[in-house]
């Protein structure tokens, strides 16, 4: 793994759940901003634990702007585990995640909400570049992630996650910019 200036780069063999967040972040990228936040960033970046779901974080928007993106994972084999087009949009409306899985399976899946709160709509303004093989996606910030998950998710897992961001990033984390998340959460 490479860190720079401008995002991340990642040169090892893409795992089923790497190849999902990519091309699922492919078609989420047509339509609108996304960032991809929590768990799979510190697996993306070496830590070795199982997830199910990946996080997403879309900026709020309209029912027919969602109805779009929507009906376009449908097309692109996706179907939503929770609920019809409309009833997920109520969900998002109501901070209710949403998930998607590829049509014939449960696992893995994406999970999608709205950047409606302050600190969520900071990760979806300052996410990063993440370079995998020839693909691309976009994480949260990790001075963000190791902040959110030190001071507001703090499970053991939580934790674990930060340390080994913390351990990959080294002498590459912002100090400055990690104090200041963590005083704001």
């Amino acid at each position: 793994m490479k860190i720079t200036k401008s995002g991340i780069k990642i040169d090892r063999e893409l795992s089923a759940l790497d190849k999902f967040a990519i091309d699922f972040s492919r078609i989420m990228q047509r339509h609108t901003k996304y960032v991809i936040v929590s768990g799979y960033v510190s697996i993306l970046m070496g830590r070795a634990r199982v997830s199910e779901d990946i996080d997403m974080l879309v900026p709020v928007m309209g029912e027919e702007e969602w109805s779009s993106i929507y009906n376009d994972l449908v097309k692109e084999g996706y179907y939503c585990l929770n609920a019809d087009v409309h009833g997920s949009y109520t969900y998002l409306k109501d901070n209710i995640a949403v998930r998607f899985a590829p049509k014939g399976s449960v696992i893995p899946n994406m999970e999608i909400l709205f950047a409606a709160g302050k600190i969520q709509k900071i990760a979806l303004a300052t996410g990063i570049t993440a370079a995998i093989g020839k693909s691309s996606i976009v994480i949260s910030n990790l001075e963000l992630q190791i902040a959110y998950k030190e001071n507001i998710l703090k499970s053991p897992k939580d934790i674990e996650d930060a340390r080994h961001i913390r351990l990959v990033m080294g002498k590459h984390i912002n100090a400055q910019r990690l104090r200041e998340y963590k005083r704001m959460l």
